[in-house]
């Protein structure tokens, strides 16, 4: 069910005195960090905002009402198949709570769920078509299985070599799904990217397609923290503090260069290293290394091609009155744009709860991802949520925050192979990070906890230091059938 990659062998601990400065403390960051640090490294963590988690961190905000409450970029999914991210939310004691579904609502007010779907592959994706009022047996037979087959055996990088050309919407229109199921089955998929299918490559949603149906036993039901995001990581900066590590909040790093065999890293002053992983998201990368005398002109050519996604918005609403009971904590959408999803955070936050016990209200967030129109976007989410739940029409808004963010990777067609590596250009350098590319099946929250553990093992390994294993989902099709057919087609 599950594939395990062993780490290089080595001493247990790193000698005395070994130092590495991570520069970024989001997932990727501290994810490279503890698996430093539990090897006896000595880590210097930076992390330009005053809190820790990147784009899955958290603030807090003073709402009307005088009372602070948590704040953040929006929900994230902690889907099973996160297997690092959530080995390392374990070792600090993080408290996840399941959700009882994934409902997907198109515009004709059809909900397709994947509650109760059998749990393994290939019956788990024929169980979804075959009671989905969306995708039905009728539309199945249109699909031309021949244009389909690459979804059936995904290897990595075997998938970006076949389908990385060819953007998401003109795969999907070869394969010849139906719009209505493509608007659920696979653009709530590629909009998790913050890109349109037509910006988005068809390798990376073939691989999401393998990472959730066809080579994974967990599916589509997810868990959710019930901290709120600005005390989620707070357990394990602490954990790394009992390790030795350094932690450096609201404090930016202006450059890197190679001193001797080391390195010095430039921020409010100078701090020498051994090594340095770099986990940062696009935007800083390009911005440190053009700043930094690091590495051969191609490699920084390499950096400075990494694109940002479109534009996305959160948009959070503390309302008067409480959402009716039955509407799900999280609902995604298709087809109804800008709407990509609903949650209801009071059924899960912990903040969330306690501000609409108090109040008798709910605490209700709408999100539209890859956004074409700024000026209109917030209006039109606010009208999306009285056409989906009528009842917030007579709600009134006693709070409204909105998050516009530009800051996440763009996995356009073509760029899987120009993607940087982990192992930097010179000894000692690595690179971490949700858009630093690795051969293995994993995506989004998982694919930064990944890359930090590998960047960190990279390093390790350079000292004869043992690294941490890793587990993912196979690396192929897990259905022999499947795969043979994928083969013969």
């Amino acid at each position: 069910m599950r594939e395990r990659h062993p780490a290089p062998a080595g001493r247990p601990r790193a000698e005395e005195g070994r130092r590495v400065a991570v520069i970024g403390g989001g997932i990727a960051g501290l994810s490279a960090a503890t698996t430093l640090a539990e090897r006896g490294v000595a880590v210097d963590l930076f992390e330009r905002r005053p809190y820790w988690g990147g784009r899955a961190g958290g603030w807090t905000v003073t709402l009307t009402d005088g009372g602070t409450t948590g704040m953040s970029r929006g929900f994230h999914a902690f889907f099973r198949q996160y297997y690092t991210l959530r080995a390392l939310l374990a070792r600090a004691g993080a408290e996840l709570r399941p959700l009882p579904d994934y409902p997907l609502a198109g515009p004709d007010g059809r909900v397709d769920t994947f509650r109760g779907l059998p749990r393994t592959p290939p019956w788990n994706a024929a169980g979804f078509v075959l009671r989905s009022p969306t995708f039905t047996v009728t539309d199945l037979l249109r699909v031309d299985p021949r244009a389909a087959l690459p979804l059936l055996d995904v290897t990595v990088p075997g998938i970006y070599r076949l389908l990385d050309a060819v953007d998401a919407e003109e795969f999907l229109a070869r394969v010849r799904f139906p719009e209505a199921a493509r608007h659920l089955a696979f653009d709530v998929f590629s909009r998790s990217f913050f890109a349109p299918p037509r910006r988005l490559s068809a390798g990376e949603l073939a691989l999401m397609f393998h990472l959730y149906f066809l080579g994974s036993a967990e599916g589509l039901l997810f868990d959710v923290p019930t901290a709120p995001f600005h005390l989620l990581w707070a357990p394990l900066a602490d954990r790394l503090a009992r390790l030795g590590t350094v932690a450096h909040p609201a404090t930016a790093v202006t450059a890197v260069e190679r001193h001797g065999k080391g390195f010095v890293v430039h921020a409010d002053r100078a701090y020498p290293a051994d090594g340095v992983v770099l986990a940062l998201d696009p935007a800083g990368l390009r911005a440190l290394v053009a700043g930094s005398p690091l590495g051969p002109p191609e490699w920084r050519e390499r950096i400075a091609r990494q694109e940002n996604a479109p534009p996305f918005l959160v948009r959070r609403l503390w309302l008067d009155r409480p959402v009716r009971e039955d509407r799900p904590a999280f609902l995604a959408t298709g087809g109804m744009p800008p709407l990509d999803n609903i949650s209801v955070l009071d059924r899960y936050d912990r903040d969330a709860a306690a501000w609409a016990h108090r109040s008798g209200g709910s605490v209700v967030e709408v999100h539209a991802y890859a956004v074409s129109e700024p000026d209109t976007t917030g209006d039109r989410l606010l009208a999306r949520l009285h056409e989906v739940y009528p009842e917030t029409r007579r709600a009134r808004i006693l709070d409204d925050r909105a998050e516009w963010r530009a800051d996440c990777p763009l996995f356009a067609p073509g760029t899987f192979f120009w993607r940087p590596e982990i192992a930097g250009p010179v000894p000692g350098l690595a690179l971490a990070g949700d858009g630093i590319r690795v051969d293995l099946p994993v995506a989004l929250m998982e694919r930064a906890a990944v890359t930090g553990r590998l960047a960190a093992n990279h390093l390790l390994a350079g000292w004869g230091v043992a690294g941490h294993a890793l587990t993912t989902v196979p690396t192929h099709g897990r259905t022999r059938a499947l795969r043979a057919l994928a083969r013969l087609g």
